[in-house]
């Protein structure tokens, strides 16, 4: 059976902002909207073509003068972890990640809201109420689940699920061939978890099981502190001028 074509999408330019990453410097994006029944194979390729997707639009920057916010994908099938990736693994061994669908709860809510306040607490998202973060969560169109991260409990063994605490959670779509982690977030007073670090080696693990090829994690910024932990996880792809290309 022959897919039939996508409609051509209709693409838009923002009024430039100021850069969240680099200073003095301003951003723009093109943007276009991911709805109806085609949007889960327009995500794809716009993916592939180094848009992200937030609720039902897909973006991508657009500055001029400015290439220094790539897209970047972990190669799957060439990953090896490394001894410190290990230790993480190791350290949250004693969690337990639990596939949900796309739906907030207030428990999410409550975190989120923790995480903000200790990491971003100067950040617009910090002002965000339950009904923006259930937009964030539940307006898709696209395949979109939620990992809660919890605590095993007695029964963990047997049930392959958990009551325990909320650790973290993780926000992500799933492609043809892979996953893109949306948003994560988790409970800031527990640094030595390395959660964030753990929560990308766990969607690289279960890539691995599912035989996917890639796991997306957003854009890197080569002078941005903010950015820097993702080229910890390699070999690390960067969409260049020249199409997909290792970042040495």
């Amino acid at each position: 059976m022959t897919r039939h074509l996508i409609d051509q999408p209709q693409f838009y330019l923002t009024a430039p902002q100021a850069c969240p990453y680099l200073e003095g410097e301003h951003e723009r994006k093109i943007f276009t909207y991911l709805v109806g029944q085609d949007a889960p194979h327009l995500n794809d390729l716009l993916s592939v073509g180094g848009f992200r997707r937030s609720q039902t639009i897909a973006y991508r920057p657009a500055c001029e003068g400015c290439q220094a916010c790539l897209s970047v994908r972990v190669v799957v099938p060439q990953f090896r972890f490394s001894r410190n990736q290990t230790r993480v693994l190791k350290r949250n061994a004693d969690l337990i990640g639990i596939i949900k669908p796309a739906e907030a709860t207030s428990e999410q809510y409550a975190l989120f809201q923790r995480y903000l306040q200790s990491r971003h607490g100067d950040g617009g998202m910090v002002e965000m109420a339950m009904q923006d973060y259930a937009a964030m969560v539940e307006e898709t169109h696209i395949d979109t689940f939620l990992i809660e991260y919890r605590l095993r409990d007695a029964d963990s063994g047997i049930t392959g699920t958990s009551k325990g605490d909320l650790i973290g959670v993780a926000l992500t779509d799933r492609l043809n061939d892979a996953t893109s982690m949306v948003y994560s977030f988790f409970r800031p007073d527990l640094d030595h978890r390395s959660l964030g670090t753990f929560f990308i080696l766990d969607h690289i693990r279960r890539a691995m099981a599912e035989g996917l090829s890639h796991v997306y994690l957003g854009y890197w910024v080569k002078n941005s502190q903010k950015m820097a932990y993702k080229t910890r996880f390699k070999p690390l792809e960067f969409l260049g001028n020249d199409g997909w290309e290792i970042l040495d």
